[in-house]
């Protein structure tokens, strides 16, 4: 898929893959390409800068973590306003899909539009 199509969907994506605990980058990456069914593939030069900046707007929080024998990493998670951001994503996509699908696919006038 182009990364145009990501582009504007970027942060609920990455909201939605952090919604069930933290995870490192790699993790999120790997996190969104197996939830899209292999469409979206995200590089690690797209990611961590948005990560970072969604840190820095309070929607998510970070620490280093390390397992046995495995490297320190950092892991992300949702912080409260990044949940409440998240259902904002939500919503906004779900309005945006229904426009976008009521043009490409005309069945039938939306509600309150007369001809």
């Amino acid at each position: 898929m182009k990364a145009d199509a990501v582009r504007g969907h970027l942060d609920g994506l990455l909201l939605a893959v952090l919604e069930q605990g933290p995870l490192h980058g790699y993790a999120i990456i790997a996190a969104v390409q197996q939830r899209s069914g292999g469409v979206l593939e995200l590089r690690t030069g797209t990611i961590y800068p948005a990560l970072q900046r969604l840190e820095r707007l309070g929607l998510l929080s970070s620490s280093w973590q390390s397992s046995s024998g495995e490297r320190r990493r950092r892991c992300y998670e949702l912080t409260e306003a990044g949940r409440e951001t998240l259902a904002g994503e939500r919503t906004a996509w779900s309005e945006f899909t229904t426009a976008i699908g009521s043009v490409l696919n005309p069945a039938a006038p939306p509600p309150g539009l007369t001809t």
